[in-house]
This record gives structure tokens, sequence and C-alpha cells, in this order.
């Protein structure tokens, strides 16, 4: 798998107490498909969702499992923002950034991400399949579990997860937004 998403590694209890006294940077995105929401750590890019009226719920997700230092500030997001206008006007495939993965929750949801993150631009994998590539074949509903959970929507492309039988599946704000994804892509659905 080529690195498509840096990773910190996992806090120590001293990385963990520092965390409370980082500032989360946060920023609104425009896209075709609405305003997205991203925010930030000086570890790397924290969340990216659809806003859809959920922007206190999301500022209120962060300040409580990440740092109840959250902030307004775009100029901090200016990467990811470049990078998301890219990728919405065709000019980028894969995304290339640090990543904070603060709103995962370990075990097998992580393993789930990763192999989600591995999944190239234009294909398309079954929850079954990356489930399996998880570590755990039979579980495929909990791998659909971990992907609505998942807090970087479009870098973490779990839009490019079908259902076995080639069906769009589940999307957190709506399978829309799934589709037009998977067409932007190049993807039939």
């Amino acid at each position: 798998m080529t690195a498509l998403l840096q990773t910190a590694s996992p806090p120590t209890m001293a990385a963990t107490a520092a965390a409370i006294d980082e500032e989360v940077a946060w920023a609104r995105c425009d896209s075709p498909l609405g305003p997205l929401v991203a925010a930030a750590t000086p570890r790397g890019l924290a969340l990216v969702a659809y806003e859809a009226g959920r922007l206190d719920a999301l500022l209120d997700t962060l300040a409580v499992r990440v740092s109840p230092r959250v902030r307004e500030a775009p100029d901090r997001l200016d990467g990811i923002r470049r990078q998301l206008d890219e990728y919405f006007a065709g000019r980028r495939q894969r995304f290339e950034l640090d990543v904070d993965w603060s709103l995962v929750r370990g075990g097998f949801g992580r393993r789930v991400l990763d192999a989600t993150a591995a999944i190239p631009h234009g294909a398309v994998a079954t929850y079954r399949e990356v489930a399996a590539t998880a570590g755990n074949a039979r579980a495929s509903r909990a791998a659909g579990n971990a992907l609505g959970a998942n807090p970087l929507c479009i870098v973490v492309p779990c839009h490019r997860v079908l259902r076995s039988g080639g069906g769009l599946g589940g999307y957190t704000t709506g399978v829309d937004k799934k589709s037009w994804l998977l067409r932007h892509e190049g993807v039939e659905s």
C-alpha cells in the first residue's frame, strides 16, 4: 500500500495530557455536495465532515474528545482546503497529509479505516472485503458501523465501500452524496 495518509503514533500518557492543552483549528470548506467542516490539531487532520446543520455537534465532539480549545482558524486548514478543491475539480486522486486519529476508537474500527484508505481512486470494495482486510471477514456489519463513524469523509473514502451485491449501502448524510462521489471518480453507481 502506498502511503496515502501519514499516521501519528499512538499517544502516550504525557502526550494525552499535552493534547488537552493543544488547540484544534477548524474551518468550513466549500464542496459541490454542500459545506464541509475540517479540523486539525498540530498532529494532523482530525475531521472532515458534512456540516448539514451539525456544526455545533461537530465542534462539541472535538471539544470533548480531542481538546476543549477549539477555534475557527481557516488559515491553518489551507492545505486540506486546497486538496479538497483539487479533488472536487478532478485534479487530485489521493490526499497527502498527516492525520490525527483522535476521533477514531481503536482496534477493528481503525483497521477498517486503514483498509478503506487503501482503496484507490476509481475502485470500490465490499464491506466484507474491507472487514477481511481489517482481520475479520465475518464482521461486515461492524465494518459498516466503523465506516458510518468515519470522522474523515472523502479523505478516508468510505464512499468506495459497497454492499456485496453491488448496492450502494449507507452513507452518513445520504446515498445521493455517495453516488455523486463514485460518479465523480468514474465509478458507475
